[in-house]
């Protein structure tokens, strides 16, 4: 969907980092993918999903979670297949 270009939405692969160096692909899917056991997968509906959503490449993104408030920052948004799945 060219509407989704450059942003996260449903189905994106998401690459992000934090201020320790640490690393993460993500695949937001929806509620009933999350039984499938992929460990890059998360909820549409989660935090961090939800915090993502509509965000760009370079925002920082804040979420809240049980041990406080994190920041990360997005490095990429890919709606392709990932090769390393």
């Amino acid at each position: 969907m060219p509407e989704q270009e450059g942003k996260v939405y449903f189905g994106a692969w998401v690459e992000i980092e934090n201020d320790d160096g640490e690393q993460k692909k993500l695949r937001v899917v929806g509620i009933d993918e999350i039984y499938d056991h992929h460990p890059q997968h998360i909820s549409i509906e989660s935090p961090m999903a939800r915090a993502l959503l509509s965000k760009e490449v370079d925002d920082e993104v804040e979420v809240i979670t049980p041990l406080g408030k994190k920041v990360w920052y997005i490095n990429s948004i890919c709606y392709e297949k990932s090769k390393n799945v």
